[in-house]
């Protein structure tokens, strides 16, 4: 039965200095709320595995708190380019940026396998593309069976993953529902799992199409209503959508995106 706590208590307890730490989210229930709560509490050194890393990434590295990305495609479609990203990886400021860059099937394979409890996934991809030669987790692999050439990627397995979510019951069941992502996977994956979510039911009433997590495969539930703002949660408000070419002109600048970190720290 999972915990429902703060997410001050929460992130105190499950993310650790060095960690492997899974932020996922699709379109919607990006964690936002919980990774803020990480740079208030600095926890560093910290490797950031994202399918698509947006803005709450962009924030993390440009706090210092970020040492490497496992991502697929690292841009805002609303933001556009991630300048504190970018200002990472070119210049090393505020640190060196070290990457492992995939396909959007190769990110999500890894966490199957991962999930699956397998040390790594077969598919066809990255092959012509350069991919797999910067990286140690990609590997050509030779069907046993049939001979074919295929692409092998390691499993993905992180010390905590953080998702927000719609629900969650009294036993710390979460429901969510929506654009999913890969939610689902990075939770199984994890050796840790803290949760967000909008609010807490007697009971979870079944959705079309809504995935349910145990409480069993949950640490942590914490009630954040807005969590996942300046995102949204299906049913829960709207994006906002103002913060995201906002965010361009304060993350471009070094100086607006200190005195936006200060602001946050309080």
């Amino acid at each position: 039965m999972a915990d429902i706590r703060s997410l001050q208590d929460a992130v105190a307890d499950l993310v650790h200095d060095g960690d492997t730490l899974a932020l996922e989210g699709f379109t919607h229930l990006v964690p936002f709320a919980a990774a803020h709560e990480v740079i208030r509490q600095g926890i560093t050194d910290l490797t950031l595995a994202r399918m698509t890393p947006d803005v709450v990434h962009d924030q993390l590295i440009g706090a210092g708190l970020v040492r490497k990305l496992i991502f697929s495609w690292g841009a805002s479609p609303g933001a556009r380019s991630l300048h504190r990203f970018r200002d990472a990886v070119e210049n090393g400021w505020p640190r060196p940026l070290e990457l492992d860059e995939h396909s959007h099937a190769g990110m999500a394979n890894r966490y199957v396998a991962g999930a699956s409890g397998l040390p790594f996934a077969v598919l066809r991809g990255y092959r012509g593309s350069g991919t797999a030669a910067g990286s140690d987790t990609i590997a050509g692999i030779t069907c046993p069976f049939s001979g074919e050439e295929l692409t092998a990627v390691a499993a993905l397995n992180p010390d905590v993953t953080i998702i927000h979510a719609q629900q969650a019951d009294r036993s710390g069941a979460v429901q969510l529902w929506g654009p999913t992502g890969v939610q689902k996977e990075a939770v199984l994956a994890a050796s840790r799992v803290l949760v967000t979510v909008e609010e807490t039911v007697g009971e979870l009433t079944p959705r079309p199409g809504a995935v349910v997590l145990p409480s069993w495969v949950v640490h942590a539930v914490c009630v954040v209503p807005g969590g996942a703002r300046p995102s949204y949660a299906a049913g829960y408000g709207q994006r906002d959508n103002a913060f995201y070419p906002a965010w361009d002109s304060i993350s471009r600048d070094r100086t607006a995106f200190t005195a936006w970190l200060a602001d946050l720290n309080g």
